[in-house]
């Protein structure tokens, strides 16, 4: 993974750009690729990159041209597919300079234009700048791993992996908040692609090109998630029995696991959380990681979250070089806006920050790669939500019947204030709206009724720029126009592939947390082959029952422990709002939610979070947070510190030594590396 940034004049009355904006966009970047710097200027565009050097080590340095020197290519990202890409390009004639997946992703482009990203299996976020057309492509992969910002402004354009790198490149670029990001985050936990928390700032869909063209843009998907159609042909659907299907992701996961592996030319290590997932890829990257296999896990000094017992399990059996870090609610509250820093959004979970200090504990033993399990939930339907909404769907269809309704007894079991703990309030809960269970975003319903309950605390006016929109409906007047003809289960994980899994997983806990140490993630489980499988999977081989990823709890049973395999399903949690109210709590906490700095920012009353941490006061000295004043509290904090470190203050620059390729056509002129 590196860090890509670029400016374009729009229009022939803009200012080219300069090498001193190039210089800070890179700057901004650096915790992304400490190892090269790279700069690329002419009289319309300009390409800074940041390089963490994975593959072709020597060679590779960007901004890289093709052999003809007729476009540019700034790349974030790897190709998982590059050396069957480069045969097949090398057999049509085209010649490389390199090893890189970057030259390849360039001769690509030039071989099949813009379809050359659906041949692309990988993760990436890139631009590439084509001078003699005065032809600008962005493009990010299909799942959303890599990030990719922009803005338009003063007849510019400036894109950048962060939002840090586009304010640091202009100085008069707004800083301020815009209600609908806030609107979005504070309903589905993150402003959802294209949205932004900050005005002006624009995101990149996953799986979209956008195209700048003789002043104008356009911007397309290039691939969105597909699944069966209930009566449709079966094309798109595995006709396979489960035995069959068990074989068949088997065979899936040991080749993404293998070419996450061997398509690196530094050692690559494993995140081990003690969950099926994580504990079913270390195994499988053991077996192509030669002799020393480096695995690395979160404990917790809260016993509720820690998963010592079952990653030490996992580790013994697979016999890799075992690392822990053990995170208290001190750790949490000391490292927080560094990780607000990372994430440039609000959260709603501290989950980030163990994951910070994880990643600080991958890079100190030399490990520049991960593995992690991420995606499989997703993909395998693993989450309790699905489970949540074929219960109240199941319900929804007899609302009269009382043993329906006992189902709910089966959820949240590892939740110490799980909400079905109480029968009669987990039937109120669960039975709101229960009319509409054919309706689309019906699972997610529950969720997004829950968080935004928190918009109680918003001051007047930013309640007010919130209720004259809807963020639910918005989302679901933009889907498919074949989601109507997927089943329940696929809708819901479409809408979580959407929404969580793309804008806060992959990012808040996934790419900000690694790169944050200069670490790059790879997941397997987001293969294209693994994620065409799974989706034409039929549902019953993924949620059996109520019982999730069964197909994948088989491929599993040979290969891990077998307690591993029949855990209740534990996803991965950390302390929230009471992290913030230890004996030793930093003095930012009560700087952030006082009333001047509440002011300040504009979204929150005062008084209502006054109330709020008198709550959590109380609560300091023993007993536990609703679920939502837990995200209420952190929702309300990293609001606040985002407000502190990007719209109240603007950070000075930071400079990186001259490295790599350094080209300037502005002034006629290369200037040697």
């Amino acid at each position: 993974m590196c860090g890509i940034a670029g400016i374009l004049a729009l229009n022939a009355t803009a200012e080219p750009p300069s090498r001193e904006a190039l210089l800070r966009m890179a700057g901004a970047l650096a915790h992304r690729g400490p190892d090269e710097r790279g700069l690329y200027r002419d009289r319309r565009a300009g390409l800074a990159h940041a390089r963490l050097s994975v593959v072709d080590l020597q060679h590779g340095q960007q901004p890289l041209a093709d052999a003809d020197g007729l476009a540019w290519i700034v790349f974030n990202g790897e190709i998982f597919n590059y050396l069957e890409l480069r045969d097949r390009l090398f057999a049509l004639g085209h010649r490389f300079r390199t090893r890189s997946d970057t030259e390849v992703v360039l001769h690509a482009y030039r071989e099949w234009g813009q379809a050359a990203f659906e041949r692309m299996n990988g993760q990436w976020a890139l631009a590439i700048w084509d001078p003699a057309a005065g032809r600008l492509i962005l493009s990010r992969d299909r799942y959303g791993i890599c990030p990719l910002h922009f803005c338009e402004h003063g007849g510019r354009l400036f894109f950048a992996s962060e939002v840090k790198a586009i304010f640091a490149a202009e100085v008069a670029i707004p800083r301020a908040f815009d209600p609908a990001g806030i609107d979005q985050t504070f309903t589905m936990w993150t402003a959802v692609a294209p949205q932004n928390v900050f005005q002006g700032i624009r995101e990149l869909p996953p799986g979209h090109v956008r195209l700048y063209e003789r002043g104008a843009a356009r911007e397309y998907p290039f691939w969105q998630p597909r699944f069966p159609e209930i009566n449709g042909e079966d094309r798109d659907r595995f006709v396979g029995s489960l035995e069959q299907a068990v074989e068949e992701v088997k065979l899936m996961l040991e080749a993404a696991t293998a070419l996450r592996i061997v398509q690196a030319d530094v050692p690559v290590g494993c995140y081990l959380s003690g969950g099926l997932d994580s504990s079913l890829v270390a195994a499988l990257g053991r077996r192509f990681a030669g002799e020393r296999f480096q695995t690395f896990s979160l404990r917790f000094a809260d016993a509720e979250y820690d998963e010592t017992d079952f990653q030490r399990l996992v580790a013994a059996q697979t016999g890799s070089e075992h690392h822990e870090v053990t995170v208290s609610r001190s750790d949490i509250a000391q490292i927080f806006p560094e990780v607000i820093r990372h994430t440039e959004r609000p959260i709603l979970r501290t989950a980030p920050a163990p994951l910070f200090l994880l990643s600080r504990l991958v890079r100190e033993r030399g490990i520049k790669v991960v593995l992690t399990g991420e995606g499989a939930d997703e993909m395998f339907a693993g989450y309790d939500l699905f489970r949540e909404g074929k219960v109240r769907r199941f319900w929804g269809r007899q609302p009269a019947s009382t043993r329906r309704a006992r189902l709910l007894e089966r959820l949240y079991p590892y939740l110490s204030r799980s909400p079905v703990h109480q029968q009669a309030l987990a039937r109120q809960f669960f039975g709101r709206n229960i009319e509409a269970h054919a309706v689309a975003g019906f699972a997610h319903d529950t969720r997004w009724r829950t968080t935004s309950a928190i918009k109680r605390l918003f001051c007047p006016d930013m309640r007010a720029a919130s209720e004259r929109r809807d963020a639910v409906t918005e989302l679901l007047c933009a889907l498919p126009a074949e989601f109507a003809r997927w089943s329940s289960l696929a809708q819901d994980q479409y809408l979580e592939i959407r929404t969580l899994m793309s804008s806060y997983l992959l990012s808040s806990q996934g790419d900000r947390m690694l790169m944050a140490h200069s670490i790059e993630g790879r997941f397997p489980f987001l293969d294209d082959n693994v994620v065409a499988l799974a989706n034409a999977l039929p549902d019953a081989y993924k949620l059996r029952g109520l019982d999730e990823k069964h197909v994948l709890k088989r491929v599993a049973a040979p290969i891990l422990p077998p307690q591993v395999v029949a855990r209740k399903k534990q996803p991965y949690r950390a302390p929230n709002a009471l992290s913030f109210f230890t004996a030793d709590a930093p003095a930012y906490i009560r700087e952030a939610l006082s009333e001047t700095a509440l002011r300040a920012s504009g979204v929150f009353d005062p008084q209502s979070v006054t109330r709020l941490v008198g709550k959590c006061q109380a609560r300091a000295g023993g007993g536990d947070m609703s679920n939502s004043d837990n995200m209420a509290l952190v929702g309300v904090l990293s609001t606040q510190l985002l407000h502190q470190q990007f719209v109240a203050s603007r950070p000075a620059g930071i400079t990186m030594p001259t490295l790599g390729t350094d080209v300037d056509y502005e002034h006629r002129e290369r200037v040697p590396a």
